[in-house]
């Protein structure tokens, strides 16, 4: 990886140090992982602290500030769709008592912007700002099998990561998957992620009738999808009607 030559390059280098797995880090971690040499990183970092971008503990690791978190907050696409979408994500969490989740497409990601969960719900490993492989997840199918044909190719084309045995590993195996949720208009991912869940999940259109998001709910694996299914696919249509879509 080349190391940036602009001032914001650099500093989008370090933020990308930080991830769900390591979400803070030492000086020394920074300048390593991002390539950036230590007395560059280290001015770097007292200026994103002074402008809150980043935070620094006792201990002397730092972490993504708030700031960034209400920049973040602020962008138009996901502001409009989580304002829209949480009185009915309410709903479905009220129905089913269990995990509850939005997600939208970001490249060949699949980014979680909400997610509503129960005390005694089923344990997850996703969290809102979260992002997983889009053909490991429901949410991540449903956002796949509407997304343009290149995205597509290049997941089909791509390793596939393995999370358990019952991961999609093959191209094959996915472009099936792809054609069950375009027919059935719901996605069921069986324990692809922990071999304790499944996930139930359907599209979110806007206006337009683009697939713009996906909601899913995350239950244990002795639970029936007969109520499931139809819940999930209820909080989807009225999302979607909230965003102006009329079918």
């Amino acid at each position: 990886m080349s190391t940036p030559r602009s001032l914001l390059g650099r500093a989008f280098a370090l933020f990308a140090v930080f991830t769900a797995e390591r979400p803070a880090a030492t000086l020394s971690e920074l300048a390593r992982a991002s390539g950036l040499p230590l007395t560059t990183t280290h001015r770097l970092v007292r200026e994103l602290v002074a402008h809150r971008a980043l935070e620094r503990g006792a201990d002397g690791r730092f972490w993504i500030g708030l700031r960034l978190w209400e920049l973040g907050a602020l962008s138009p696409g996901s502001l409009d769709l989580r304002e829209r979408a949480v009185p009915f994500l309410e709903d479905l969490y009220e129905v089913t008592r269990h995990n509850v989740q939005l997600a939208i497409r970001d490249g060949l990601d699949t980014l979680y912007v909400e997610r509503l969960s129960a005390p005694d719900a089923v344990n997850v490993v996703t969290r809102t700002g979260s992002r997983m492989p889009l053909h490991a997840t429901g949410v991540g199918l449903v956002l796949l099998a509407h997304a343009p044909a290149e995205v597509v190719a290049e997941v089909l084309d791509g390793p596939l990561r393995t999370f358990t045995p019952r991961t999609i590993t093959t191209g094959r195996e996915l472009r099936e998957a792809l054609d069950r949720v375009r027919r059935s208009g719901y996605a069921i991912s069986d324990r692809q992620i922990e071999m304790i869940t499944y996930s139930v999940a359907a599209p979110v259109r806007d206006a337009d009738g683009e697939v713009v998001a996906s909601v899913s709910v995350v239950v244990p694996v002795d639970t029936t999808t007969d109520s499931v299914v139809p819940a999930v696919r209820t909080c989807g249509l009225a999302i979607s009607r909230a965003l102006g879509w009329r079918h």
